[in-house]
């Protein structure tokens, strides 16, 4: 077996969350974050280009100006649309950027938006960010109630076109809605353990077998109040990958670390929104910790110390989001 270094520079390695939105930095801080994460060794990322409550317009504009960068830098990026693209930048020493929503509200009420956007280069939608919108209750809300007859059209239309549907930031019964009407794998891009840290974000264990029931995978966060008390540790971030390998398998894991480029920027952001994140979380900490993407190598380390095997490394480092890459993302004309 390779060295920790050696496997992880030689594994493709996608993260499925990178939160580049106005709330979590500026445009430069996340630009020079794009380039630690490829410092880092990082092939493939999934970039926020809108959250609830952004408007359709708003979407658009960010997934433009997003296009445009990768085309005006086209030495170091390639857009991610297809899962050939992620390995035809490994093979370049590239880094392949593609588009994430975390909410639903981009869409409106439009269920046609759905092909326009996934056309757009958006590959993952998750249904609800912690509140209430059209299509079910966020973790957050006060009420758990399931999908909403939009929502159930929705999830029919994402699985049609191709894109993969996220539970992440989304409540219970909303979750498990979804699940049992799924007819491709959902996902948890960025979600981690409520065994081991209580958290309303966190997913209990039986909402990870049922994504893993759908042929899905589960990305570990980074977000220190979410792995534990404000912990931002490399040690951390392996215990709840561990849980998650130990419970729904090798094959169900993945990484969406949710680095933030701005921890300071977040950090107030969250603070102004009390309804949306919500007292008794976590939230009100002075400054919120979050992994950085140079601990990734780290991750890798910690996995090659515990005695996983070369496959089980290269599946959760990148492979198993291929994986969903090859399965469920078709060519739309």
């Amino acid at each position: 077996m390779m060295d920790a270094a050696e496997l992880h520079a030689d594994a493709l390695v996608w993260d499925q969350t990178f939160p580049a939105t106005p709330t979590c930095g500026s445009w430069a801080s996340h630009f020079g974050a794009l380039e630690r994460m490829k410092a880092s060794g990082y092939d493939v990322v999934s970039i926020t280009v809108a959250s609830d409550p952004d408007d359709t317009m708003s979407a658009i504009r960010r997934i433009a100006m997003w296009r445009r960068y990768i085309d005006e830098n086209a030495d170091r990026y390639v857009l991610l649309t297809k899962a050939g693209d992620a390995q035809a930048a490994k093979q370049a020493g590239k880094l392949a950027l593609g588009f994430g929503f975390q909410g639903t509200n981009p869409f409106e009420r439009d269920i046609g938006l759905i092909q326009v956007f996934y056309k757009l280069g958006v590959r993952h939608a998750l249904m609800a960010y912690n509140q209430k919108n059209h299509v079910g209750d966020g973790c957050h809300e006060r009420t758990d109630c399931g999908l909403s007859r939009f929502g159930v059209d929705l999830v029919r239309e994402m699985q049609r076109v191709g894109m993969l549907v996220d539970c992440t930031h989304t409540g219970r019964r909303t979750s498990l809605d979804v699940f049992e009407m799924a007819t491709a794998p959902v996902i948890y891009s960025h979600s981690n353990a409520a065994a081991l840290k209580s958290h309303e974000r966190n997913i209990g264990d039986d909402l990870a077998r049922a994504c893993a029931a759908t042929g899905g995978v589960i990305g570990v966060n980074g977000i220190g109040i979410f792995l534990g008390d404000n912990d931002d540790s490399t040690d951390a971030l392996f215990a709840h990958l561990d849980h998650w390998v130990e419970l729904v398998g090798i094959e169900h894991v993945g990484i969406g670390l949710d680095s933030v480029s701005d921890p300071a920027t977040l950090t107030a952001a969250v603070h102004r929104q009390a309804t949306k994140f919500p007292a008794g979380q976590g939230y009100e900490v002075e400054q919120m910790r979050v992994c950085t993407p140079e601990q990734i190598p780290q991750l890798t380390e910690r996995m090659v110390a515990a005695g996983y095997g070369e496959d089980a490394i290269r599946a959760v480092l990148g492979g198993n989001w291929l994986r969903l890459a090859r399965d469920v993302w078709k060519e739309i004309a």
